[in-house]
């Protein structure tokens, strides 16, 4: 027999409906707040902070922060930390630098010299191993993550130094570094559409993707919040839905404009893109990702209901190696060389970015769109004050004082709830 949902009383609600717009709002006032922010530095710096130049270098300078917040995000979600990511970007950095201008292997008394693809492969496995190593530390040996990571930190560190001999280690081959300052072939250079075209400067082919992806943004979201709707979940008011896709589809557009008037899509944004929608997807739509969820919000009440704890800790740690590994190929990349003090204190952008975009410091709370607008409010606001001129001293100061007012606003939501 059939059962009629029964309503609910008039009081309760409009306190439903209020819990509704209150979270929503919530999530959004991070939006709002990045809005806010690239707003005072465009005053500030009299709009260089959003020429089409200081954009793309926006984009190339924070790509490392957004993959490693990636994995960090499901790091922090599950109760715990690392430290030692900034060091896993300079070590893997050295041995991909290493292996593509050759070392000498005394042993056998022959000179090695690889590809960049080898290099690739091998870093990212190395980024990998690295992971399993001190996920099994924190996952099996029951050592607290801040230990085995600051022990990591300084461990690879050292080998970054050790191998690199404090010298710099490049140049690259340019397939390589087009990882990094590559950006995606334009469309004129089809010579029917160059012939119909002409010698534009203007990147067509960038302006068309961006539209693209925001129609295709609308109508997928569209679907989601329809079908939401049908199946009686708790979905947010049509309004917030409306006014947040017009607000990203707009950023989308004046992104893509702005880019189409430099030199087009960098390759490091279609990756970070990529990553960002797996991530998207795993988190809200895989097992695994309420899993994680699940062990950071009560790991006791995971464990009894026969999630293995240990292993998704273990695999957190090895999916951030992993992600390092790659950060540190791209920072390679940029920089044609491999340095001693290549990623140097990245760990802290990457935490603050996971704080800032609405992870909890406890566990069991964050989104992957929350950590992405994170880095790129840390990524605007170190650009704006570099163009502004304020001194490196007091941007620490600012984000200090941001990141400790992020944190703040999270507990002290958690406490009023």
């Amino acid at each position: 027999m059939k059962h009629e949902a029964t309503p609910l009383p008039g009081s309760e609600e409009a306190e439903a409906r209020a819990a509704v717009w209150s979270s929503s709002l919530r999530d959004y006032g991070l939006l709002f707040s990045l809005l806010v922010i690239m707003g005072f530095f465009y005053f500030l710096t009299n709009g260089v902070s959003i020429a089409p130049l200081n954009l793309t270098n926006l984009i190339l300078q924070n790509s490392y922060v957004v993959i490693m917040a990636l994995g960090m995000l499901l790091i922090i979600v599950s109760g715990n930390i690392d430290l030692s990511v900034g060091s896993i970007v300079g070590f893997v950095g050295g041995v991909a630098a290493t292996m593509m201008v050759g070392f000498h292997m005394p042993i056998l008394d022959v000179d090695v010299k690889t590809s960049w693809e080898v290099a690739v492969l091998v870093s990212l496995v190395l980024g990998a191993l690295i992971g399993c190593m001190q996920g099994y530390f924190v996952a099996y040996a029951r050592i607290p993550a801040f230990i085995v990571t600051l022990g990591g930190m300084l461990i690879f560190r050292g080998l970054t130094g050790n191998l690199l001999l404090g010298q710099f280690v490049g140049p690259f081959p340019r397939e390589f570094q087009d990882i990094s300052a590559g950006f995606l072939p334009e469309l004129t250079n089809i010579p029917a559409l160059h012939a119909l075209i002409g010698d534009s400067h203007f990147r067509y082919g960038t302006m068309a993707i961006g539209i693209l992806a925001v129609a295709i943004m609308i109508l997928s979201g569209l679907r989601r919040w329809q079908r939401a709707r049908a199946e009686a979940m708790d979905v947010e008011p049509f309004a917030l839905f409306a006014g947040r896709t017009a607000i990203f589809s707009a950023l989308v557009l004046f992104f893509s404009y702005q880019l189409a008037q430099w030199k087009g899509l960098p390759e490091v944004l279609i990756i970070m893109l990529v990553l960002i929608l797996i991530y998207a997807f795993v988190t809200t739509r895989m097992t695994v990702g309420r899993r994680i969820y699940a062990l950071g919000g009560n790991r006791l009440a995971a464990q009894l209901s026969g999630i293995r704890t240990e292993r998704l800790i273990f695999l957190t740690f090895v999916n951030m190696g992993v992600l390092a590994g790659l950060a540190g190929l791209i920072v390679a990349a940029r920089l044609n060389s491999a340095t001693p003090s290549a990623g140097l204190s990245f760990e802290l952008d990457v935490i603050a970015a996971c704080f800032i975009g609405g992870a909890s410091a406890s566990g069991g709370v964050g989104k992957v769109m929350g950590v992405v607008i994170g880095a790129f409010v840390m990524g605007v606001m170190n650009n704006g004050m570099s163009i502004y001129g304020l001194g490196i001293y007091w941007q620490q100061v600012v984000k200090g004082i941001v990141l400790l007012a992020a944190v703040f606003i999270d507990i002290y939501q958690k406490n009023k709830g």
